[in-house]
Order: C-alpha cells, then sequence, then structure tokens
C-alpha cells in the first residue's frame, strides 16, 4: 500500500465501495465518510482523537488541514468520491479554496480538482479564487502557470473573463510551448463563455499565427478552434487552405517527431482534426476543394494500415471527400474503402462502413447498387444496432430500380421483428418508398396489401384511403390510358382479397386491411372471374358472424355496407344474407343497426330503387345537390290543394340576417359582444323615493317588506327624515351598502314558517314623511326579499 500511496483507511474505503452489493450499503458507507471527513476537517475543534478507539493525541489539533498537508490531500480526494457517489460534500470546499492558495504544486492541483469539479456556476467560492489564479497566471512558476491555465478553463465564468483575459494573452507569447498550448485553449474556452469580450475576430488573428507556431503541439490545439469558428463562418479562413495542405502532407510523410504516432500512424487526431475542417472549407467551393484532391486520396492510402486508428482517418476522409466539391476519382477510392469496412468480420468496422456509405449515397445515389448486396447481408447480422443502421442505409438507397428488392427485404425483416419502435419506423419507411417509386400499380397494391397483413395496426388511414382511391380511379396503366387497364387492375384486387377472405381467423385479421377489402368486394365484386358473386356474398356475411362479432364496430359497418352493394348487384337477397341482415338489425351498435333498417325497408317496399340507391362503381362519380329541392315540388303542391297551410317565414327570422352577412363576407359571432352600461350610484332622494314606494306598497299589503320599527332608536328618523334619508355609504366605493338589523326576528329557525315570529307594531307616519309624500311605486325586486 505504501507504493500506492494510499493510507490504510483510504483503501479501506475503496475496497468497501467496490465490494459494496447493494446502494443502501454503499449509502451507508458513505454516510459514515462523510461524518469522518467533517470530523477531520473540521478547524478549531479542539483536542482529543480524531475518531473513536484512536489514542488522545495529548495537545495535539485535531485539524488536518494545519498539521499534515499530505493527509489534508487524501481527505479531498475522498471528498470527491463522496460527491461522485452522490452525497453532499459542500462542508469541504472551503477547505478546497485554502488548498488552491497552497505553495506546493501537488496540494494547490488538488484544490483546483476539487473546485472545478465540485462548484456549480453560480457559486459564491468561485469568485474567491479569482485572485489566487491571477497570482499564478503572473508566477514565473511554469508548473503553476500552467495549473492555473488548466483551473481558469474549468472555472472562470462569463463574468470573471476580463479579470484573467489580459494575463492569458500574454501567456500565448510564452516561451514554454506547454504554456503556449493550454493559452490557446484558454481562449478558446473564453470566446465560448463571453464573445463580447473575447471577439471572434481578435481569435481569429491569433489562430492564424498559433497555426504556424514551430512547435506541432501548440499548432495541434488551435485546430479545435478553428473548426468551431469555422463551422459558424468559414470564409476568414479560406486562405487558410494551402497551408492545411501543407500541414496534413507533412503528417503523412511522418516529418513530426515519433513521439506523435501511434501504433505507426502518424498523429492520427491531428489528421482527423485537420481533415474534418477541410471538409467545412471545401463545401460548396470547387477553386478549394481542387487542391485537397490529392491530398485527401494519399491520406486514405496511407492510413489504411489495419489499425483502428487508421480506420478512423480513413472514415473521416470518406466524410469530407462526400462534403466537398465531388471528384468522381475520389469518390470511387472512398467507396471503395468503405465497401472494406462493410465486408469486415468486425462489427464496429461494418457499422462504421454502414454510416460511411449512407453518407455517399445521400448525395451520390449510383455507388447504391455495388454495394446492395453487401448491404443486405449485413441486415441478417444478429446485433441489433447493426441491424438499425442497415436499415435505415437500405432507405436512403432505394430508388426506382432496386425498389421491388429491397422492398421485399424489409418486408421480411418486419415480419419477424418484434420491436415496437422498429416495426412502427420500418411500416412508415415502406408506405413512403412504395408511394414514391412504385413501378406500377399492381405491384403497389399487393404491397401496401401485404404490409397491411403484416402490420396494418401500425398504417395510417391515409394509406388505405389513397389505396382505395387508386383502385377506384385507376391510372390508366395501357398505352393510351384506356379503362381495359383499370378494370383488370379492380379484377386483380378482388380476386386477391377474395382469397384472403378464405384465412381463418377473419376477426384477427387487422382492421384497416378488412375494412379495405369489404369497400373493394362490395364496389367491384362482379368483376371476378374466379369467384361467383353468391361466393363472395357468403364470404363476408360469414366474416360478420361468428367471430365477426368481435370486431370493431366501424369494421362491421364496412362488412355490411360490402353484403348491401353486393344484393343490388345480384338482384336478389339470398337466405343467408337476409339471416345476416336480420341478425345485424338487432345489433348494439345504433349506427349498423340503423343501415340495416333503412336497407330491410328499402328491400320490402322498393326493390326496384336498389340499383338507384346502391348504383354499381359509383365511387367516383360525383353527386349534384340541388339546393332548391325541386322534386318536392309536387308533394308541396298536392298537400296544398288538401288544404294545408302555406309555410310562411317568421317575420323576425335571424337566418335571414345571418345568410345576408354571409352574404355580405362578414364574420358573424355567436355571441353578444357588446358590454353591459357601467352601473351609477344612486342619488340620496333617489333612494328616498324607493324606499317611499316601498313604504306605500306594504301598507297596501303588496311588497311584504316590513317597516323598521320605531322602536330601533334613530332608524325611523333616519328613513323619515327627507333629505337626510340617504343609506350608509362606503366611503371608498361611494356605493351604498346594506344594514342589517340584529334584532329582526328569525323565521327560518326551528319550526320553519308554521312559527312566524309576530310582526312590530308600525311607527306613526310623521307629517312630512317620505313615504307620504312618494307616489305609490312597485317595490324592486331584492335578492333578499321575501315573495
Amino acid at each position: 500500500m505504501s507504493g500506492m500511496h494510499l493510507s490504510k483507511e483510504f483503501f479501506e474505503l475503496l475496497k468497501a465501495i467496490g465490494e459494496s452489493k447493494s446502494k443502501q450499503e454503499e449509502d451507508r458507507i458513505i454516510v459514515r465518510e462523510v461524518s469522518t471527513l467533517k470530523r477531520k476537517l473540521e478547524s478549531g475543534k479542539g483536542k482529543g482523537p480524531s475518531h473513536p478507539g484512536a489514542p488522545s493525541g495529548g495537545g495535539s489539533s485535531s485539524n488536518a488541514l494545519g498539521t499534515n498537508k499530505k493527509k489534508a490531500k487524501e481527505f479531498l480526494v475522498r471528498l470527491l468520491y463522496v460527491e461522485m457517489l452522490g452525497h453532499d460534500g459542500s462542508f469541504g470546499y472551503i477547505k478546497a479554496v485554502e488548498l488552491a492558495a497552497s505553495s506546493s504544486i501537488v496540494l494547490k492541483k488538488t484544490g483546483y480538482l476539487l473546485c472545478s469539479a465540485c462548484l456549480s456556476p453560480e457559486h459564491e467560492f468561485r469568485f474567491m479564487l479569482v485572485n489566487q489564479m491571477q497570482r499564478d497566471l503572473s508566477s514565473s512558476n511554469l508548473l503553476e502557470v500552467g495549473t492555473a491555465l488548466v483551473a481558469a478553463t474549468n472555472l472562470i465564468t462569463s463574468d470573471m473573463v476580463p479579470a484573467v483575459q489580459g494575463e492569458v494573452i500574454k501567456l500565448m507569447d510564452h516561451t514554454s510551448e506547454t504554456v503556449r498550448k493550454k493559452a490557446v485553449v484558454a481562449m478558446h474556452r473564453f470566446h465560448q463563455l463571453a464573445p463580447e469580450m473575447v471577439t471572434s475576430s481578435e481569435l481569429v488573428s491569433k489562430l492564424r499565427r498559433v497555426l504556424c507556431d514551430r512547435d506541432p503541439c501548440v499548432m495541434g490545439s488551435s485546430l479545435n478552434a478553428i473548426e468551431s469558428l469555422a463551422a459558424v463562418d468559414p470564409h476568414p479562413f479560406k486562405d487558410l487552405v494551402p497551408s492545411l495542405i501543407s500541414i496534413l502532407k507533412q503528417i503523412c510523410e511522418h516529418r513530426l517527431p515519433t513521439d506523435y504516432d501511434y501504433h505507426r500512424v502518424p498523429a492520427p487526431w491531428m489528421q482527423m482534426k485537420i481533415v474534418r475542417i477541410l471538409a467545412v472549407l471545401g463545401k460548396n467551393d470547387a477553386s478549394a476543394s481542387s487542391g485537397m484532391y490529392e491530398i485527401l486520396s494519399d491520406c486514405m492510402r496511407k492510413a489504411d494500415v489495419g489499425i483502428n486508428a487508421g480506420y478512423a482517418v480513413v472514415y473521416e476522409c470518406v466524410r469530407t471527400v462526400t462534403a466537398i466539391y465531388p471528384n468522381p476519382t475520389l469518390l470511387d477510392a472512398a467507396a471503395e474503402a468503405i465497401s472494406r469496412f462493410i465486408s469486415s468480420r468486425s462489427q464496429n468496422l461494418k457499422y462504421l462502413g454502414l454510416t460511411g456509405l449512407a453518407g455517399i449515397v445521400e448525395s451520390h445515389p449510383q455507388y447504391a447498387a455495388q454495394h446492395q448486396l453487401a448491404v443486405i447481408e449485413c441486415l441478417e447480422d444478429g446485433d441489433e444496432t447493426l441491424q438499425r443502421k442497415t436499415l435505415d442505409l437500405l432507405y436512403r438507397m432505394t430508388n426506382p430500380v432496386n425498389v421491388e428488392f429491397i422492398t421485399e427485404k424489409l418486408l421480411v425483416f418486419l415480419r419477424g421483428t418484434t420491436d415496437l419502435y422498429l416495426r412502427k419506423t420500418l411500416t412508415a419507411r415502406i408506405c413512403r418508398i412504395a408511394e414514391r417509386y412504385a413501378p406500377t400499380n399492381a405491384w403497389y397494391i399487393k404491397t401496401v396489401t401485404e404490409l397491411f397483413e403484416i402490420s396494418g395496426e401500425l398504417v395510417g388511414p391515409d394509406v388505405a384511403q389513397n389505396l382505395m382511391t387508386l383502385i377506384a380511379e385507376g391510372a390508366g396503366e395501357g398505352a393510351d390510358g384506356d379503362e381495359e387497364a383499370d378494370m383488370l387492375l379492380r379484377q386483380n384486387a378482388v380476386e386477391m382479397y377474395a382469397a384472403l377472405l378464405d384465412r381463418r381467423p377473419r376477426s384477427r385479421l387487422p382492421r384497416v386491411l378488412l375494412e379495405t377489402m369489404a369497400w373493394v368486394l362490395g364496389e367491384y365484386g362482379y368483376l371476378s372471374a374466379e369467384y361467383q358473386l353468391e361466393d363472395i356474398l357468403n364470404k363476408l356475411c360469414d366474416a360478420l358472424t361468428g367471430e365477426g362479432k368481435k370486431m370493431e364496430p366501424s369494421t362491421r359497418r364496412f362488412l355490411a355496407a360490402a353484403v348491401f352493394k353486393l344484393v343490388a348487384q345480384a338482384g336478389t337477397c339470398p337466405p343467408h344474407a337476409a339471416a345476416v341482415i336480420d341478425e345485424c338489425a338487432r345489433s348494439r351498435d345504433p349506427e349498423l343497426q340503423q343501415r340495416c333498417l333503412e336497407f330491410q325497408a328499402l328491400l320490402t317496399t322498393a326493390p326496384h330503387l336498389l340499383g338507384e340507391v346502391l348504383p354499381v362503381d359509383a365511387s367516383c362519380e360525383d353527386v349534384d345537390v340541388d339546393v332548391d329541392l325541386p322534386f318536392l315540388d309536387s308533394y308541396v303542391a298536392e298537400a296544398i290543394a288538401n288544404g294545408a297551410r302555406e309555410y310562411e317565414r317568421p317575420e323576425d327570422d335571424d337566418d335571414d340576417e345571418y345568410e345576408a352577412s354571409l352574404a355580405a363576407n362578414e364574420t358573424v359571432s355567436a355571441f353578444k359582444m357588446t358590454p353591459y352600461e357601467k352601473p351609477t350610484a344612486p342619488s340620496a332622494g333617489t333612494f328616498g323615493r324607493t324606499m317611499g314606494g316601498m313604504g306605500a306598497g306594504g301598507g297596501a299589503g303588496g311588497s311584504g317588506v316590513t317597516p323598521p320599527p320605531s322602536g330601533l332608536g334613530g332608524a325611523a328618523d333616519g328613513y323619515n327624515s327627507g333629505a337626510a334619508a340617504a343609506p350608509n355609504v362606503d366611503p371608498n366605493t361611494g356605493e351604498p351598502q346594506l344594514v342589517l338589523r340584529s334584532n329582526t326576528a328569525n323565521v327560518w329557525g326551528k319550526g320553519g314558517l308554521a312559527q312566524p315570529a309576530a310582526a312590530p307594531a308600525p311607527a306613526p307616519a310623521p307629517a312630512s314623511s317620505g313615504f307620504s309624500a312618494a307616489a305609490p311605486a312597485p317595490a324592486p325586486v331584492s335578492s333578499w326579499s321575501n315573495p
């Protein structure tokens, strides 16, 4: 353990966490560790042992940070473990800030590390580190400067950028290549945090100079920033294409030190970064792309050495070839490289090849045919991720030439998979490619029908509607668009759907397929050459009975409508069909019941009208609607002749106004949007006259409101004082307020109206009373008056 630089306590902690059997056991270990760390990191606690069972230290302090810096570093690392496992370690943050100010590089790095990992961007302790970072950035010690640059990249927020920006800019010209490299990374981070402080133009000018640095690691540090800025605006970097090509050529020719090689591949990460930058700069730019062709070809050829790092470089070159202005020779080389990936035994390389081929096919679909069989073989692989990537590529590769082959493979795979997400995706994609690339209408009908049978529950209703529209309208596949081709198309559809009805159980067929079959057989059942009309009618009747009762109500309506149409086409109703219609007439579905009853009435009372009500092949005919209803004129004339009264439109007919407004293109609202008038507060004289009318009515026994008794002190005088008879007024609103009498008899208590309280004696009317002076008036309706 001495070689691991771990104390026994730390070693036991890591061992206990690794051997814990459950989250609860792990939490108990961490809770004990938190308690121990709190006790050991506590400052000024006093004397005593640091943990139970430890020998007393006599006069020694328990503050580990003050006595043993090595222990302090270990305690903070243990605190980092506590935070990583989801527990609160905020009690030790201040110790990490103190440790960042240490003169020891190891302790300083430990303090900065804990602050970078644990302090949130809004934490106030970050501001306490700014001064320390400024001192470290201006230090003469390279290790302190490098540590401060790394900490500034992780800890600085947008508000703190101005405080350290000047120091970092100076460090970009430092004599040490390590410091220059870290300063470039820090400036890029500052631009991301505060683009108004570190502008793009300022950063671009510095990056152009850094790209030509004499040290490869400093040059490599600028590539990330250049790629990020070029993705937003590539124009400032267009003139750097020759420089980037020269750097990539030097890397491919092994001119860099061998320290940058990785398994015999020279600086693979720099190669990939430069290739990605070239892809951004050469997009839609023929002049810039022309200089890249040779170096990209050499890079692909030299990187293909059988090492994963080389494969990564080749893949980035393929992506760049498809992104820049196209070159046929380079595209052929990229497709050849991708074919080796797809034919590899490694699933990772297969996935890489499928991804690369998808990028090539998307912009250059002519390369899909030569790799079609290899892609189909990947579909048989057991890896689910590889299967999904293969299906995505097959969808991208589909064209009018290979649509039949690819659709067949997709349907076979769809039939065997149980993944709901994959079934939804495949169903939608098969629908799209069938509608887009269908070679013939017959193939489209057959394909969509098979799709309905496999995953009909995932197909939208618009697909079935399009299929029925195609069968009804036809497309005239003959040379002159004649009707014979359309009739042959419908006949084939009828015979295919009639054969499907023989499958059992029919109730397990998808709803969308059953409804489509019912509609087609009902409309064009008479065209079948293999089945008699009565046979098709019996099949539909059998589908409605037995297990057909478990179907959705809408499906049963489709089947019943098809039976009605076939009966009309046959001119007679067989006993089996009559029994089925009679059974459906007693259905719990009101719409199906109504349809069957109407058909029975039509069949028994006017069978000669069946051909007009249910005509043959009339689904595409336009229905002319005459709003004047002239066929009713004879009935109206006969009724008037028998003494009926003619219809008279009401004088206040809102329909006339509504129709007139529609004729004038006016928007009519069903709601009255005019607001009510704002109520006004009554004056004192008005209130007195109103109460006078109530008193007069009360004397006649008509109002039901009892005047106040004379025994209420000055209350009666207030009512009978003429101008002084004003109600209580709210000082805030100025409106009258209701005054409740506290000594009024309660007639609604126990006993109800059977035991009314005795009415108070009426007060004598004064000579100048407001009640007697007012003219009699009806009492106003009040919500609290008794009728």
